[in-house]
């Protein structure tokens, strides 16, 4: 008994000194500054006082109102898409078809291409003298301002589902060519359908898979302001004026106590979804078994 506790203990000591530089790292860079926002985000004033004023002068400001309706719903709308079409493109992909290899090589290019450069065609695509509004002029219909319209929204949805679903669909992938290939042939011999097969099969052994799709694209849509910078600049179309936009202006003025109030609200807005998250697979999980 002593013999396997000193071996537990020895093995936690070595598993601590594994761990101890990544979480030096993570304190250094993550969390002590977490921790100094949050008391930038409680001064009041300069006489060194703290409070909540600077949470309810957010909440009160129709700038970070607007900010954070926008990025709500572009990440309420746009995940579903990216996650539900992902799907599709990798069960299409698992499948024996002709390219596969070279279908399976171009959806990942956009995750090696730097952003500077996706953000060059796509403002080629959708200037006003773009190349969009070029084949428009051929058949007959008016230009449209993209950026400057509430068209804008759609945009940044298509820029943001263009630039992950390749990530996605690799995972996807992952999690299909895990599935052990008997549980369809038992479900064909027993007479199982396509839909039937998708729900009880597929589905149900991707759910770790998606789970871990659904978390990456929920992070990856509140990083959405580096392909709404550049391609809208600093003060957007109502439409697309996000957490980040409000955040990088009130930095610019030097409002330090704003911006960290915003910025402990919006991490606090990503935990409550992540826990949701973690709570719903865990349900279904349970659910399953």
């Amino acid at each position: 008994m002593n013999r396997i506790r000193r071996l537990i203990r020895s093995e936690t000591i070595f598993a601590i000194g594994l761990l101890t530089p990544s979480l030096a790292g993570f304190s250094l860079f993550y969390l002590i500054p977490f921790g100094q926002s949050v008391m930038h985000s409680l001064e009041v004033g300069a006489g060194g006082s703290f409070g909540l004023s600077n949470y309810d002068a957010l909440l009160h400001s129709s700038s970070f109102r607007k900010a954070a309706s926008n990025t709500f719903w572009f990440t309420a709308i746009s995940v579903p898409i990216v996650v539900v079409a992902s799907l599709l493109l990798a069960m299409l992909l698992n499948q024996r078809l002709f390219l596969r290899n070279w279908l399976r090589t171009a959806y990942v290019l956009p995750l090696v291409v730097p952003v500077a450069s996706i953000v060059l065609v796509w403002q080629i695509l959708f200037d006003w003298n773009g190349a969009l509004n070029a084949v428009l002029q051929q058949f007959g219909f008016d230009r449209q301002d993209w950026m400057k319209s509430e068209w804008a929204g759609f945009v940044i949805m298509l820029v943001f589902v263009w630039k992950n679903i390749g990530y996605n669909v690799i995972l996807f992938l992952a999690g299909l060519q895990n599935i052990p290939k008997q549980y369809y042939e038992i479900a064909d011999l027993e007479g199982a359908g396509p839909v039937r097969k998708l729900f009880s099969i597929t589905l149900t052994y991707l759910t770790p898979t998606t789970f871990l799709v659904v978390l990456m694209s929920v992070l990856n849509s509140f990083k959405v302001f580096r392909e709404t910078y550049l391609v809208a600049g600093a003060y957007p179309h109502d439409r697309i004026y996000m957490m980040q936009h409000y955040m990088n202006n009130m930095f610019l003025s030097l409002d330090i106590q704003k911006v960290s109030a915003a910025a402990v609200l919006m991490a606090l807005g990503m935990m409550m979804l992540v826990f949701v998250l973690f709570r719903t697979e865990r349900l279904f999980r349970s659910y399953m078994e």
